[in-house]
């Protein structure tokens, strides 16, 4: 099985090629300048491979949220390439790949509040639950840090509670960008891992059960997901 995985969504840009269980990958974080440094990391790993794009199963691709220009720089360059070589797409959540990496982190946590930095004063979010792979146990949202909810069973009050943080986990840049969120977390007996953003590598395991099982969607079908509904507005 050979998967390309591509990220902009966030500071970080990364890429990752999956042949077999090999995977090689390059990840780098910037201000700005995805645009320009996104596809030749592309070709870096197909060359290290040996792999051309034909030879693909699938391209996955984090398809937010996050932000505007970056979702949207990797769900086009996604779909050129897909279009290009005939291959089929595999949109993925980043708060979902962000919830993975942390879930290798901590082996036993049972959920995972996802938590990445929307500017404006706000986080996009989600809750996760840990099995093999994380999975969706709520909808992806924005909003300002003190309306995020914690994942059920958690109770800040609960004298008890810190016996919970091998239980779960809050992570993500967005608990960075709203530090009562992070205490608020912290109180009610989470593990935090505030410095990680969505990557390539995770994007690409998520993935790659859909592609086993032919769950792919054609190049023309892959879209952004923003959540923030009037940034989309206000940008067209």
């Amino acid at each position: 099985m050979k998967i390309l995985a591509l990220d902009t969504a966030t500071e970080a840009c990364s890429v990752a090629l999956s042949v077999d269980d090999h995977i090689i990958e390059r990840y780098v974080e910037l201000e700005r300048g995805h645009a320009e440094r996104l596809l030749p990391m592309v070709d870096e790993v197909l060359a290290e491979a040996g792999v051309a794009l034909t030879d693909l199963g699938a391209i996955a691709f984090g398809r937010g949220p996050g932000g505007f220009t970056g979702v949207r720089l990797a769900t086009s360059v996604a779909q050129g390439l897909a279009f290009g070589a005939g291959l089929g797409v595999v949109p993925v959540s980043d708060l979902a790949a962000v919830a993975q990496r942390a879930a290798a982190l901590h082996p036993g946590v049972r959920h995972i509040l996802a938590v990445n930095d929307a500017r404006m004063r706000e986080v996009y979010w989600s809750h996760f639950t840990v099995g093999t792979l994380v999975s969706p146990a709520g909808d992806e949202r924005v909003s300002p840090g003190a309306e995020v909810t914690l994942p059920e069973g958690t109770d800040t009050t609960n004298s008890d509670s810190t016996q919970s943080g091998s239980k779960w986990l809050a992570v993500g840049r967005g608990l960075v960008a709203a530090p009562e969120l992070a205490e608020r977390c912290l109180q009610a007996g989470a593990r935090l891992f505030p410095d990680l953003l969505p990557r390539a590598r995770e994007i690409l395991l998520l993935a790659r059960s859909r592609v086993a099982a032919g769950e792919l969607l054609p190049a023309e079908a892959a879209l952004p997901v923003y959540v923030r509904d009037r940034v989309v507005a206000t940008a067209l």
